[in-house]
């Protein structure tokens, strides 16, 4: 008896509420049956108000891809530890030109000198090795990391000096950090190469 009694007392409301419903719809010729304004406004903020906002998921999905996306930029926009090497030895190679071009014009020996934490250029003038000061070029300059150099040549000296020579013997410069080492290649014509 339960189940019938609740499927009618179902059907009674839909009557009642169809009842309702009509007594707020105008007839028109024709037989066509129109709703009250009213009641379409309110149902039409029905439909909006459900619409509105995002759910939980759509806004961890949004989240997530944007941590990823994050997370790629920050990873490509920091350069390998090789790739630093590579642009210290490219910008060395480009001052050891320069300092040998300037020891030519100048007219005075240029040497070139470094340790673990950065290097210079000192030019010999008044009987002593000073730093060269009036160039911003090659100025003294910090290395961006611990760097090691081993200076290869066949005389044996550990030292770059540039003087007024236009030839001089082949050398090479290996550069050295942690994980990493590169090499500059001096002809001794002037041109300086980086290779790994």
């Amino acid at each position: 008896m339960g189940p019938l009694i609740r499927q009618a007392e179902s059907i009674e409301r839909l009557r009642r509420h169809w009842a309702l419903r009509s007594s707020f719809s105008e007839r028109l010729p024709g037989g066509l049956t129109v709703a009250h304004p009213s009641l379409c406004a309110s149902n039409a903020r029905r439909s909006v108000i459900g619409q509105r906002g995002f759910t939980l998921i759509e806004l961890l999905v949004v989240i997530i891809v944007a941590a990823v996306i994050t997370g790629m930029v920050t990873l490509s926009g920091s350069p390998s530890p090789d790739r630093v090497l590579r642009q210290d030895a490219e910008r060395l190679a480009l001052l050891l030109s320069l300092a040998r071009e300037e020891a030519q014009v100048r007219g005075a020996p240029i040497r070139f000198e470094s340790d673990s934490s950065g290097y210079r250029f000192v030019i010999f003038r008044d009987r002593q090795w000073r730093t060269v000061a009036d160039d911003g070029d090659l100025r003294p300059r910090p290395w961006s990391t611990e760097t090691r150099l081993l200076i290869e040549r066949a005389d044996g000296t550990a030292s770059l000096e540039f003087g007024r020579d236009m030839v001089e013997a082949p050398y090479r410069v290996r550069m050295q950090r942690p994980g990493a080492s590169v090499t500059i290649v001096a002809n001794g014509l002037g041109s300086f190469d980086v290779v790994d």
